[in-house]
């Protein structure tokens, strides 16, 4: 299950029965998983017909024929993957959050940190790349403004930025208006956005 400290906590299970026991412990906020990411560490139960915490998951974990558990958390930059084994007996995951399981939990919680900032670094760069792109049409604009109003070019760049957060208009969107017009009826309503 991966948590990001949203409501939302996307899970894949590698049985339909499994499905059933995640679910039980989101929604009573009551199990091993919820152990785990409140404590911070693994949470076993070596033998579920003698445990006597969380009853909900407890009952339906022996109903599908779940005799022990481990949930392990895995903690990176604001992100938290909580791997569980289930063990139709009981007893037989005392070793797992030292061996394998550590290994692939920490394989995939690197993934996913990595795929995170891959991601951010992409948005970034689309914004970077639009950013360059409006550029010309925005320091046209300026220079427009700067004529009009005689100002300066951070004066300018500062009319356009009030009358496009004024009309809720891109940036870009109010300079391509004011070059399309050339300033051309335009000089009151910068004269007053000026002051």
């Amino acid at each position: 299950m991966v948590s990001e400290g949203g409501p939302e906590r996307p899970a894949a299970v590698t049985h339909p029965d499994l499905a059933a026991l995640v679910l039980v412990q989101l929604r009573s906020g009551d199990g091993p998983i919820p152990a785990a990411l409140e404590r911070g560490e693994p949470v076993d139960s070596a033998d579920l017909l003698r445990e006597e915490r969380w009853p909900a998951y407890r009952a339906m974990a022996l109903d599908s024929g779940v005799r022990s558990s481990v949930t392990i958390p895995f903690r990176r930059s604001g992100l938290t993957v909580t791997l569980s084994l289930y063990s139709f007996r009981p007893g037989a995951l005392e070793d797992a959050p030292h061996g394998p399981a550590r290994a692939l939990g920490d394989l995939a919680v690197t993934c996913l940190v990595r795929d995170r900032s891959y991601r951010a670094a992409l948005t970034e760069l689309d914004q970077l790349g639009a950013a360059l792109r409006t550029r010309p049409v925005v320091d046209q604009a300026c220079g427009i403004v700067m004529h009009v109003l005689g100002c300066d070019a951070d004066a300018a760049f500062g009319v356009l930025r009030r009358v496009s957060q004024a009309t809720q208009r891109k940036l870009s969107d109010v300079a391509s208006a004011v070059v399309d017009k050339r300033g051309r009826g335009l000089e009151q309503e910068l004269v007053s956005l000026a002051n």
